[in-house]
């Protein structure tokens, strides 16, 4: 594999949770507009991906291969702690 190759091939296995990290965010921000007024969106993206990413690469250690639904679900979950913890935890404002 070359290095163009191993680009892509990185690339395409983050983008499920940099999708859908930046697709939560947004639409968190819309539904509790005014709870989350003083979040900013970059903060809440930037948790929402970072915790879809660990669960991605936690899932294809622990499951042996990329793509299983066990790993999708906790992805969720992890994107959903994420948005929680920085647009209403205790340091929100920060």
């Amino acid at each position: 594999m070359g290095p163009l190759d191993a680009f892509w091939h990185l690339t395409n296995f983050f983008a499920p949770a940099v999708g859908v990290g930046l697709l939560s965010a947004s639409l968190a921000k819309l539904v509790w507009r005014r709870a989350l007024a003083g979040v900013g969106w970059r903060r809440l993206a930037a948790w929402a991906c970072a915790g879809a990413t660990v669960a991605l690469v936690g899932g294809a250690v622990v499951l042996g291969r990329d793509g299983r639904m066990a790993t999708y679900l906790a992805m969720v979950l992890a994107t959903a702690l994420a948005l929680g913890w920085a647009g209403f935890g205790p340091r929100r404002r920060a």
